[in-house]
């Protein structure tokens, strides 16, 4: 990958590792799996890694916004507060440990999502869009999602959030031009409506109307935010990509099998080809720079030499992974699923994997220190 002369100025220190000028996060899209990113926030927190631009799409705009509009000292409080609001009809009660039990209530829980809506995030409708008056909200979506509203209203400081020193990028897509787009503070003031939009999925949910214009969700297009990250990149920079999807998995047994991997595939392979490319291009620019470097000292000037020079200019990046992967019992419902138990065990997951990758990130901190560039995942699950 991409070398350069390592800084000579002072870092920043977590507790395994030196930081470089800019941290990401960058939060995909997973539904009820976005407890995970929760658990991986409270994980890097408690490393003592600084956050300096968070991005998501779908759930991860929900628990990206929560970062960027919050303190440090009350991000994990007010995530707390969200997922225990969004999982509080479906407590946690004992079951027996077995697989089989555990899908089957798993599965249960999902349907009762199906039927009643979350708590703080959507409700079904009570007309169908069948028989909703044409063109109307209602006749565009199964739920309606004004409850989040309110809840981001809750728990985010708007002001915090957009003035604030942590950068937030969410991902939404244009329904009438099915153009992508972000909406990033450093462009414009966000507030709840961005944040729905970049998770409105339909037909579940109902596009959220910004300037006279339909979003849906992020996830349509792209399910990681890496890209935009990437693109705007303008200093060193140190990114954690929490993935909700694994790209590989065991020969599937059943039809819930079948459903689950097929959401896999759809969704990982996407955040995969993305992150696989733009390190690509890392490594042909760094070819690029190894060239120019040994052309003869007269042909520094010329002008096709300067322009690409220029376009392959670039900072070093780290990427890091952190990736969730199911358990046996969970199938194709594992994004709806919000009860309490679930919850909490993604949670911690998110949390392990984070004391995981710390305890291995010694290449990562000398990448750091000289400039280097490459990918990494660094848990063994």
């Amino acid at each position: 990958m991409a070398d350069t002369d390592p800084a000579s100025k002072p870092r920043r220190k977590a507790k395994a590792m030196p930081l470089p000028e800019c941290v990401a996060l960058v939060l995909q899209g997973g539904g009820a799996l976005g407890s995970y990113q929760a658990g991986v926030i409270e994980g890097l927190a408690s490393s003592g890694i600084e956050i300096d631009w968070v991005a998501g799409i779908s759930i991860g705009a929900v628990n990206a916004a929560i970062v960027a509009g919050n303190p440090p000292e009350r991000r994990v409080e007010r995530l707390s507060a969200f997922w225990d609001t969004v999982t509080g009809s479906l407590p946690s009660f004992p079951i027996f440990p077995n697989d089989h039990v555990r899908e089957f209530v798993h599965e249960w829980s999902a349907g009762f999502v199906a039927m009643t809506g979350v708590p703080g995030f959507f409700r079904p409708r009570m007309v169908a869009p069948a028989f909703a008056t044409p063109g109307s909200p209602e006749a565009l979506s199964f739920y309606d999602s004004a409850p989040l509203k309110d809840t981001l209203n809750e728990l985010i400081d708007w002001d915090l959030l957009n003035h604030g020193p942590v950068r937030l990028s969410v991902g939404a897509v244009d329904v009438e031009s099915g153009n992508f787009q972000y909406f990033d503070t450093i462009e414009r003031t966000i507030d709840a409506r961005h944040v729905m939009a970049s998770g409105a999925l339909p037909p579940g949910l109902p596009p959220i109307e910004i300037d006279g214009r339909l979003w849906w969700d992020g996830g349509l297009v792209s399910n990681t935010p890496l890209s935009h990250v990437l693109d705007h990149q303008s200093d060193e920079m140190l990114v954690f990509q929490i993935d909700l999807f694994s790209a590989t998995t065991e020969k599937m047994k059943t039809i819930m099998d079948v459903m689950a991997r097929e959401k896999e595939i759809r969704f990982s392979s996407r955040t995969r080809e993305v992150s696989s490319q733009l390190m690509r291009l890392r490594q042909d620019r760094e070819a690029i720079r190894k060239v120019l470097a040994k052309l003869p000292e007269g042909m520094h000037n010329d002008p096709d030499v300067v322009a690409l020079t220029a376009r392959a200019a670039e900072d070093p990046v780290n990427l890091v992974h952190l990736i969730y992967r199911a358990n046996a019992w969970e199938g194709g419902s594992r994004d709806f699923e919000f009860s309490a138990r679930t919850m909490r065990e993604h949670w911690e997951a998110g949390q392990l994997a984070v004391a995981e990758t710390m305890a291995n990130s010694q290449l990562v901190a000398a990448n750091i220190l000289t400039g280097k560039s490459a990918a990494f995942d660094l848990t063994t699950r």
